[in-house]
């Protein structure tokens, strides 16, 4: 990857910068802007080299979603004058995008001089704008994608030992090949969230009405690996109230929305001997209360004296919330695409750009 600090001389022309500001909406105002103060430096730096710069990003699914909302918290928080910067369109809104059409590419590079990607967080998508576009124009790494891949690379590139991979969230399916390869690297891989619900299952345990993944995989196997810890106790939704049960109490018409508190005590000396914690996926169900172990381990993990590396999109909205992301070594902004590039070592986005 060639970085943006390569560039030799841009002074007045355009660079095209894909950034992903898909950030969470509610009444018409952004939520979290952790993604849009993650592209700052990016942006800041080619100003300074005298850029004109067109931001391309995608909000929503299908592109009906007006970027009004982001547009209007990215000059808020950057301090940026309005006529330094134009924003494209939701790009999601061209059909073109999703289907990587190299005529739609075509248009987009019309637009500017050099391309730049700072958007890790959807490089795992094959669109035009990040798998295309990089083809027809000069193609750089922005700061924040380079920061991504440096940090990540040190989950399966010089590892510190001992080594912790926590795994949380659900997808049952995306994440299987992820357990099997931290299986291997890692010394210790604790499985939580609607994942957890899989493996006790197949343990034979009763898990109500929980989340399950019905996909047909071989658990049995991945049980049998002795580096494999698995909760001892939940937090089941009964009759209206949290209760902590043991793994073996949990009743036929309960839901799992968190792991237990025994299980968090359990984890305590693990995560204070760690050298190296990686994460991703929140390990409980925070929007239906189950958020209380997350917080409490995101504290642990924050006074540890390891290297901390956390990701997906759930989880960093919590770390955003609790106004905790300089507590970590880094904090990654990418969901999908961190959990592809931990699994395979690079995504479509960052291969373009060679």
């Amino acid at each position: 990857m060639r970085s943006i600090k390569q560039i030799k001389n841009i002074e007045g022309k355009t660079a095209l910068v894909r950034v992903d500001f898909n950030v969470p909406i509610k009444n018409g105002q952004v939520e979290d802007d952790f993604r849009i103060r993650a592209a700052l430096p990016t942006i800041n730096f080619l100003l300074e080299k005298g850029a004109k710069i067109i931001l391309i990003t995608h909000l929503g699914k299908d592109g009906t979603e007006s970027l009004e909302p982001v547009i209007n918290r990215f000059f808020e928080i950057s301090k940026i004058a309005k006529d330094k910067i134009t924003f494209f369109e939701n790009v999601r809104k061209f059909p073109g995008e999703a289907e990587n059409d190299p005529a739609f590419a075509e248009k987009l590079s019309k637009l500017g001089d050099i391309y730049v990607n700072d958007a890790f967080s959807v490089s795992h998508r094959e669109h035009a704008s990040i798998v295309s576009l990089p083809k027809l124009l000069p193609a750089y790494a922005g700061l924040q994608l380079e920061e991504e891949v440096k940090n990540l690379s040190h989950a399966f590139s010089k590892i510190k030992h001992p080594f912790l991979f926590i795994l949380g969230g659900a997808k049952f399916s995306t994440k299987m090949p992820l357990i099997e390869k931290y299986l291997e690297l890692a010394d210790e891989v604790f499985i939580g969230g609607a994942l957890a619900n899989d493996f006790l299952k197949a343990k034979g345990y009763e898990v109500g009405q929980s989340l399950v993944d019905d996909s047909n995989y071989d658990i049995k196997k991945v049980l049998e690996n002795k580096k494999l810890i698995l909760p001892v106790d939940v937090m089941v939704k009964s009759v209206g109230n949290l209760v902590n049960k043991k793994v073996n109490e949990v009743g036929k018409d309960e839901i799992i929305l968190d792991i237990g508190t025994e299980t968090v005590k359990n984890l305590e000396p693990i995560i204070k001997k760690s050298k190296l914690i990686l994460w991703n996926g929140p390990l409980g169900k925070y929007e239906a209360g189950g958020g209380k172990s997350t917080k409490e381990i995101l504290k642990l993990v924050a006074d540890s004296k390891a290297e901390s590396i956390i990701g997906g999109g759930d989880t960093v909205a919590l770390i955003s919330e609790m106004k905790m992301e300089k507590d970590f070594s880094f904090v990654s902004t990418g969901g999908g695409a961190t959990l592809d590039f931990l699994a395979n070592g690079t995504l479509p986005g960052i291969k373009a750009l060679g």
